[in-house]
């Protein structure tokens, strides 16, 4: 599969952090956004990584240039920051098949290849990386219901009144039936064109999408506070990866 990266935006919340560069290239324990990001998609065989730009993109054009980790990389424009399912169609021309979409904001230590293997089973027709979030934070995502067969019936996107806790978490597999949803969405009270309501759409007309439950973690980095909170998760992870081999190698010298 292809992987679509989302990395127009200007990243006004994460100032001043994105006063000099574009949110993909904020460092998080030492490196930029988009690395992590990258990194994930290439643990799951990604053949080509789509990386929408807008902000300050000739930035991420220099820093990572036409491939990473020998991965093709091919910039898709986003003229306008008109939102998520605008910025997906400016990557249409380059796929013909099923592919990954990660938000090029979110850190992940989570169950990706559980979502591709979905995507992957012949029923589906999209799967998302879904996690539960305290009530009160809901409202900061698109909002999911699922129904008993862990599909997913229902999207909102950053609702007020949240008709759940569960929330797509910013990476997502699907077919080319995406692409025309995104043509039919019309701008929403934000002025963008929302990815809930080209999914929205998907299900509408009778297409299968799953709902994966997230085991491990993810962090949407929208604030500098959610930037310092991602580095002490992934720096938790290397000092427990140390314990462990420092466990192995007691043993075995045992």
């Amino acid at each position: 599969m292809k992987g679509v990266v989302i990395a127009a935006g200007e990243g006004t919340r994460l100032r001043p952090l994105t006063e000099d560069k574009p949110k993909g290239l904020v460092e998080v324990d030492g490196e930029p956004i988009l690395t992590h990001c990258f990194d994930r998609l290439v643990e799951l065989d990604a053949e080509e990584l789509l990386v929408v730009v807008g902000y300050r993109k000739e930035q991420i054009i220099s820093h990572y240039g036409d491939t990473y980790e020998g991965v093709p990389i091919t910039y898709c424009h986003q003229r306008e920051p008109l939102g998520i399912a605008h910025a997906l169609l400016t990557a249409e021309e380059h796929i013909d098949d099923d592919f990954m979409m990660m938000l090029g904001d979110n850190i992940f230590e989570a169950n990706l290849q559980d979502v591709v293997n979905r995507q992957q089973e012949e029923r589906a027709d999209a799967a998302f990386l879904v996690e539960e979030v305290p009530w009160e934070e809901a409202s900061r995502y698109g909002v999911c219901d699922t129904n008993d067969y862990g599909e997913i019936v229902d999207v909102v996107e950053k609702p007020d009144d949240p008709p759940s806790n569960l929330v797509m978490t910013g990476f997502y597999t699907f077919t080319p039936a995406i692409f025309h949803a995104c043509h039919l969405v019309q701008p929403s009270g934000r002025d963008e064109y929302e990815i809930s309501d080209a999914i929205d759409l998907l299900i509408k007309s009778g297409r299968t999408i799953d709902a994966i439950r997230m085991e491990g973690w993810r962090i949407d980095v929208g604030y500098p506070e959610d930037r310092d909170e991602a580095e002490r998760r992934l720096q938790e992870g290397y000092d427990a990866d140390a314990d462990e081999g420092g466990e192995e190698a007691s043993a075995a010298s045992e």
